[in-house]
């Protein structure tokens, strides 16, 4: 327990989604990684425990808690074996309904923010495109106001949740002509005709829902513009601090376990007639990977105060997210060394926790990105500030 920034009732609020995860996630897990479909109840169990709405208003069933009730929600969803599991409950709550609840009017959030913490409806943030990747600005799809209505045409790529989502929060651009000026965020009912989703398969997270999606002439009512006209662009960015911290914390979350598992297993199994735990170099390697994820943890424990506080910590997220993917794939990397030719054996966790870990640098801002957009703040002095006060 750091108590720095963990209450009593934080760490009691871990021993309870902890002990929630084992009795009811765990024994599916192996389940959903084979099928790639996490089952309608589970969604529903966690919404009726108020996982879904830890830091949003309670005026919509949320509990208004602090940013590291989070971290812990984070955190233990990273010990289930599962990075596929996690994402799916983690992109619903923080990615989806982060749009809903900062940029959707009244009748969006009751209609769609509330269910989504009850865990009623399952949401969808859809940006990437196929074409674009991490270049936000480039999109295509296009959202043409027509009457009362706007007709969104265009496609996304992976979209977690993509298939099974009830609504998406979907990135279009209104005015083409403006490039990143022009794009507005709209909420999408996967009801709506001219949807189609497909599923993709992928090295790791399995058992998560990611879907390329298509809008074909998709007609939803103006209301459904959420916030401004041409905002959107500001807007998502606004929230990519709050997504690279989660993925920060996720990829430190993963390194911990990961080194945990390994060293308990170093402790039992034996080599030469000694415990593999007592030879020195794998002893100093597991020193080097433990320190450099207690590094990053600090890190990114005191950038979530600072967020929670209310500042804009994009430069500090940007770093833990590029920081932290790379500490996690080189740690469970070398874990799965540890355990020899049982680390390659699906029945142990380390294979599934390389292909999983290995989407922290790609997802949620490539690390190539990532470094640009700090050699522009650290090098060319250039200074973001919040686009939405």
């Amino acid at each position: 327990m750091n108590s720095m920034y963990f209450t009593e009732e934080h760490e009691l609020f871990r021993q309870s989604f902890r002990d929630f995860l084992h009795k009811e996630v765990v024994p599916h897990i192996e389940k959903w990684e084979k099928t790639g479909t996490i089952e309608r109840f589970i969604w529903e169990k966690f919404g009726e425990m108020g996982f879904f709405g830890l830091n949003y208003p309670e005026a919509y069933g949320g509990m208004n808690l602090d940013l590291f009730y989070t971290v812990i929600f984070l955190e233990e969803l990273q010990k289930v074996k599962s990075s596929g599991f996690a994402a799916a409950m983690w992109a619903h709550a923080y990615l989806a309904m982060t749009h809903l609840n900062a940029e959707g009017d009244e009748r969006i959030k009751q209609d769609y923010l509330a269910p989504s913490i009850a865990g009623k409806k399952i949401g969808a943030l859809c940006i990437t495109e196929p074409f674009g990747g991490s270049d936000v600005a480039g999109m295509r799809t296009t959202a043409v106001r027509s009457g009362d209505k706007f007709v969104i045409n265009g496609s996304k790529t992976f979209i977690t949740n993509g298939v099974y989502a009830d609504y998406y929060v979907v990135a279009a651009k209104t005015n083409p002509e403006l490039g990143n000026k022009g794009i507005s965020i709209f909420l999408v009912d996967a009801k709506n005709p001219g949807i189609s989703a497909t599923k993709l398969d992928k090295l790791g997270w399995r058992a998560s829902d990611t879907a390329e999606l298509a809008f074909d002439n998709v007609e939803i009512p103006l209301e459904n513009l959420m916030g401004e006209e041409g905002k959107g662009f500001p807007y998502i960015m606004q929230h990519f601090a709050l997504e690279r911290l989660i993925m920060a914390i996720n990829a430190h979350a993963r390194a911990e376990y990961a080194l945990e598992y390994t060293i308990e297993y170093m402790s039992q199994r034996e080599a030469f007639g000694s415990k593999i735990n007592k030879f020195q170099a794998l002893r100093h390697t597991m020193v080097e990977h433990a320190t450099e994820v207690e590094h990053c943890k600090i890190f990114n424990y005191a950038a979530v105060a600072r967020l929670d506080k209310g500042e804009y910590v994009v430069k500090e997220a940007t770093m833990a997210k590029l920081k932290s993917t790379k500490v996690a794939d080189l740690a469970i990397y070398d874990c799965l060394q540890m355990l020899g030719g049982y680390g390659y054996m699906e029945e142990y966790p380390l294979a599934r926790l390389l292909r999983d870990s290995r989407l922290g640098p790609i997802g949620g801002g490539t690390s190539e990105i990532l470094k640009e957009i700090l050699s522009k703040m650290i090098i060319d002095n250039q200074n973001y500030t919040p686009a939405v006060k």
